[in-house]
């Protein structure tokens, strides 16, 4: 018997709320932690920090211990914002969270001393931000119906790519661009980093703003019964203390462990394979200037050319994710990003890269949206958020996986372009974990849905 269609009677209107928050997000993932206030962590605070250890060593190390705390954080905190009813709270909080984090940002001035605090915003805000995207992924189910999620899923990932295009052109032309003592159109002070601590400003207010109607739009979900299908214990994580929850927590997965499997081989196959996608946009602007001479400069428009490209994949996937199914869409683009990743190998010059670079980042939207929906197809009402928890933690617990083979491979073939090489055997070994995994079968309501059975 199929799971109860939560988002029947879902609206226009409560999809694209739900997808604003994903465009507002990309505040803190694309100004924050990758573009603009972690490079000036790096190279403005801690530009003079004395000591032998680097600014960029303490920032590796500050989100290493960030990744720690989110993969023992995640699973729990989704489990007991299903078991409560209480999701969009939980969102609300958390959001509230990252942005008094970002605001606080305004105070790290560009000397030394400052680095630290920096680093502890960058880090508690890292977590908190993990964390929130688990009730937000787990109300995907909410805002579709078999038939369109993968349209949706689609959808919220573009959102996120377009609002990080958006917001970084605006931070770049407003207050980053130029030379001298004043910055960007608005003309700002460099002294003391100002321009880029209102960067970080701005960047709350972003992600604030457009947090909002979800909050609004997306009503909350009655206390979980529908996961008592897997485990008599699901209610009590309601009732449970923190410590607590962990034990209901590891009677469920060995609950799930008896009755599918697959669903824990699809949790350790997609943290393989998002690892590898996760690489691609890490290591693509070291290897357009180091390996492929694109201009420094250029960089950046790479950089939004790249997400636009993603965010069309994802659109134009998440119709072929409804077709044909997740799994469909997911080994199509693993694949094509091997055989993609095999001709980088051999190219030359920043044409070569252009082409090929962005014809990579047209598979990596399609895949990461569909491993959502493939989750939220296979995962029984009520413990969305308990299984998203679970996706951040198996993600986090491979997430050194990519990096490490980048450098293993560029140091024992001497050559930043063999570096590709370690990044194509992660997804080759995320793609073979896939496979066997049984995908979700369609259901007579026209989606699709993974039939309850016996492993």
């Amino acid at each position: 018997m199929s799971a109860p269609v939560v988002g029947e009677g879902v609206t226009r209107g409560q999809v694209f709320a739900w997808g604003l928050w994903d465009w507002g997000s990309a505040a803190f993932n694309a100004v924050i932690v990758t573009f603009v206030f972690s490079v000036y962590l790096t190279d403005g605070v801690g530009e003079d920090l004395p000591g032998s250890v680097s600014a960029s060593s303490w920032l590796g190390w500050s989100l290493g211990a960030a990744g720690l705390c989110i993969a023992l954080l995640a699973p729990v905190t989704g489990q007991r914002s299903d078991a409560t009813g209480h999701r969009r709270r939980s969102l609300a909080l958390l959001t509230a969270g990252v942005v008094a984090c970002m605001l606080l940002m305004f105070l790290v001035q560009d000397r030394y001393q400052y680095l630290w605090l920096g680093l502890v915003l960058l880090g508690v805000g890292s977590v908190i931000f993990e964390l929130a995207q688990v009730p937000y992924s787990a109300m995907l189910r909410q805002v579709s119906t078999p038939k369109n999620i993968g349209r949706v899923s689609g959808f919220g990932w573009a959102m996120g790519y377009f609002g990080g295009i958006v917001l970084l052109l605006v931070c770049y032309f407003g207050f980053i661009a130029g030379d001298g003592d004043t910055r960007g159109l608005f003309a700002l002070s460099t002294e003391g980093g100002l321009n880029i601590r209102l960067v970080a400003v701005l960047a709350a207010v972003w992600f604030a703003v457009f947090a909002i109607p979800v909050l609004f739009a997306v009503p909350e979900l009655p206390r979980a019964t529908a996961a008592a299908d897997l485990s008599g214990t699901a209610v009590a994580a309601a009732d449970a203390g923190f410590l607590a929850s962990y034990r209901v927590l590891w009677s469920d997965l060995r609950e799930l462990w008896n009755t599918d499997r697959h669903t824990i081989y699809f949790l350790v196959a997609s943290a393989l394979f998002r690892d590898g996608l996760a690489g691609v946009f890490t290591f693509g602007a070291v290897l357009a200037v180091n390996v492929y001479g694109i201009a420094s400069s250029d960089v950046l428009l790479f950089g939004v050319a790249a997400n636009v490209v993603a965010a069309v994949g994802a659109l134009t996937a998440g119709r072929l994710d409804d077709r044909l199914g997740p799994k469909a869409v997911i080994v199509g683009s693993l694949g094509s990003m091997l055989a993609v990743g095999a001709m980088l190998l051999v190219v030359s010059g920043p044409l070569g890269f252009w082409i090929l670079g962005l014809l990579l980042c047209l598979f990596v939207g399609p895949a990461q949206s569909a491993a959502r929906t493939f989750l939220t197809r296979i995962t029984v009402t009520g413990r969305e958020g308990q299984m998203f928890g679970l996706y951040a933690t198996t993600g986090r617990a491979v997430s050194f996986l990519a990096p490490t083979l980048f450098g293993l491979f560029a140091w024992m073939f001497a050559s930043d372009r063999a570096g590709i090489l370690g990044l194509l055997v992660v997804l080759a070994i995320g793609l073979a974990a896939l496979l066997p995994v049984r995908a979700p079968q369609r259901d007579p309501s026209g989606g699709y849905r993974l039939e309850p059975s016996s492993r």
